[in-house]
């Protein structure tokens, strides 16, 4: 009966009743936290199929699309670069591409596939990290045989499905760093490039024009990428091609280059530094473009390896640099017709004005020596010319003052870029009272007058500006904006109205440098008027550079500018040879390019007269292929 009666009681504790009498307020406060927790689960579940249902339907049906298609890339053939005459400078060469699919890239792959194809698993890592919105990354193309053989046997769904396989398009240079600093390379975008406006249709891992014309005319050469759609099943194996959307390849660029006379300009140059231009006075048209030392551009085709980027962009030569636009160098002497035109259109002097020259003369408590240590005598404008007589053209730019010159050397370009299409040129530099006023809150002094009257002190120009200053006093005061695309409109620069008689004692005096025992008489033609002016001028004072050698970094650079015929110029060229110590070391340079020139004119003409087919000739075939690449020289010559 106890035991009955404890079970009982223990009943009548554990009613409801019981309990709610015991603790009122608790069950009430459960039941509400119950509600709200089932509302927010309930909102919760609300918004998430409000956003993919409303919201986002878009996101998320193209992430289920890519689950089951898979798109790869058709790339597009980059534009050819052509010289004058149709002939290729820059191809391409189909080869095979690895990309990895970023939805299904596995880090843990990544050191097995850079073991298979010789790449290093720390930069491709790096690599993945930066292209992170990049549905594709090519890793690596041109592949070998064996590289391919082992993608393909690797690249299924079970094994590596991250890999695909692709065709592409590498480009091909011309070999030994021919017409290097002119054509340019191409390369991948950098993320800082990203940013640019400039860039704006551009994505990751985009290849793109990095130097010379293929930077200047990128969206020109550069094509529109296709599209291969392939329908996958749950597993990632392909089942069925869909259509493709076909690439558009880049349009080639006609430029107005001369295969014919740039290799005859790069054998000439060899291996010295400098640089050589060839341009038509009459329309800006650049024939030929040499800069030395040379780089070779096949490097940069794929990612240029770290160790081949030291040793270019280490090297003290400076490879990378174009010294036809880049260089800011003092002309030398090659400045003086600019100094006599200006001297006689401002009337401080006329042909028959002569000055003494004892060898050197004293200008404002310092003396100026003349090259010729024992002087010219008694010297007017005509033999101060084709002689290159110093005292004369002290004399002259005491008279002038350093404003008008520098208003008559700026009217024939000379302190201001040419507007050439090639990217990085650099303007050079013309003083004056107001630009040393500008650049350093100083007066200028009549002594210094006295210094650029020969093309040195704080004067500087590229060697296409120098080219082009002189070609354009042959022109009749005529100068024209240099240009590398063939087809472009010529465009007038710069007129100088000058009076016929003043250009004719200019040009008279530029013909006797070479044709009447002048400094520049190597460069002599029989058949061929040639025009010139020698260049020596100082890397440092004369006092260190005693006893140094050719080639050394403080010998003297030689300088020759020249163009033929002398009535009309159909060609102008100059030649610098960087610390080549005397001018005439230059002159032989520009020689064999207006040479190389009217000898193709002359059998081209022949040719056409002749009835036959006038084809573009080579004047130096064998030269020529050993100047070019030969993987491509069946397609040239």
């Amino acid at each position: 009966m106890a035991i009955v009666e404890t079970e009982r009681r223990q009943e009548e504790e554990l009613t409801p009743e019981r309990l709610l009498h015991d603790d009122p307020k608790g069950a009430p406060a459960k039941i509400a936290v119950f509600q709200y927790v089932t509302v927010a689960v309930f909102i919760f579940l609300i918004s998430g199929f409000w956003k993919l249902q409303v919201q986002n339907p878009d996101v998320y049906s193209e992430a289920a699309e890519r689950n089951r298609i898979k798109s790869t890339p058709v790339l597009a053939a980059r534009g050819k670069i052509l010289d004058r005459d149709g002939r290729i400078i820059v191809d391409n060469k189909a080869s095979y591409a690895l990309l990895l699919n970023r939805d299904s890239i596995s880090y843990d792959h990544i050191p097995a596939i850079c073991d298979a194809l010789q790449l290093d698993p720390a930069e491709l890592t790096k690599k993945v990290h930066r292209m992170r919105s990049a549905p594709q990354i090519i890793i690596k193309d041109q592949l070998s045989r064996d590289e391919i053989a082992w993608i393909e046997s690797h690249q299924d769904a079970d094994t590596y499905p991250e890999m695909q396989l692709i065709q592409s398009w590498r480009r091909q240079y011309p070999q030994d760093g021919f017409a290097a600093h002119v054509t340019g390379y191409v390369g991948e975008i950098a993320e800082a490039e990203l940013n640019s406006p400039q860039f704006i249709d551009y994505k990751q891992g985009d290849i793109i024009g990095k130097d010379g014309l293929e930077k200047q005319y990128d969206q020109v050469l550069r094509g529109v990428n296709g599209q291969q759609r392939v329908l996958v099943d749950n597993m990632g194996h392909e089942r069925q091609m869909e259509d493709a959307q076909v690439a558009t390849p880049g349009k080639d660029l006609k430029t107005t280059l001369d295969l014919d006379i740039q290799a005859v300009a790069e054998l000439s140059l060899q291996n010295n530094r400098g640089a050589v231009v060839a341009l038509d006075p009459r329309s800006g048209e650049i024939l030929a473009m040499v800069s030395r030392p040379t780089y070779d551009l096949n490097k940069f085709t794929g990612r240029i390896s770290r160790a081949d980027w030291n040793e270019i962009s280490n090297n003290p030569a400076k490879p990378l640099l174009n010294r036809a636009i880049q260089a800011q160098l003092a002309p030398g002497s090659t400045f003086k017709p600019l100094m006599a035109i200006a001297g006689l259109e401002s009337g401080v002097v006329d042909d028959k004005t002569d000055f003494h020259c004892p060898g050197g003369a004293s200008f404002y408590g310092h003396y100026f020596a003349c090259h010729l240590k024992h002087g010219h005598g008694d010297i007017t404008l005509h033999r101060a010319i084709s002689q290159s007589c110093d005292v004369y053209f002290y004399n002259v730019g005491n008279r002038l003052g350093i404003d008008r010159i520098a208003h008559y050397a700026e009217m024939a370009g000379i302190g201001h870029k040419t507007g050439i299409d090639l990217p990085g040129e650099t303007q050079g530099t013309m003083p004056s009272i107001k630009w040393k006023m500008r650049l350093a809150r100083q007066k200028w002094y009549a002594g210094e007058t006295i210094s650029v009257a020969i093309g040195q002190g704080a004067v500087t120009v590229s060697p296409l500006q120098i080219a082009a200053a002189l070609s354009g006093l042959g022109e009749g005061g005529l100068w024209y904006k240099p240009h590398m695309l063939a087809g472009q409109p010529t465009t007038l620069v710069s007129q100088g109205n000058f009076k016929p008689e003043n250009l004719d004692s200019v040009v008279s005096g530029m013909y006797g440098v070479v044709n009447e025992g002048g400094t520049g008489r190597a460069a002599y033609l029989p058949n061929v008027k040639v025009c010139g002016k020698t260049g020596t001028a100082q890397v440092a004072a004369t006092e260190r550079t005693k006893g140094a050698k050719m080639h050394s970094s403080l010998a003297n650079n030689a300088w020759f500018v020249g163009y033929a015929p002398m009535d009309k110029p159909e060609i102008a060229v100059v030649a610098l040879f960087e610390n080549g110590e005397e001018s005439y070391n230059a002159v032989p340079i520009v020689r064999d390019v207006i040479k190389a020139y009217f000898d193709k004119k002359s059998r081209d003409k022949n040719l056409s007269a002749g009835n036959q087919y006038a084809a573009p000739s080579l004047l130096y075939p064998r030269a020529l292929a050993a100047a070019v690449w030969n993987p491509l020289a069946r397609s040239l010559f």
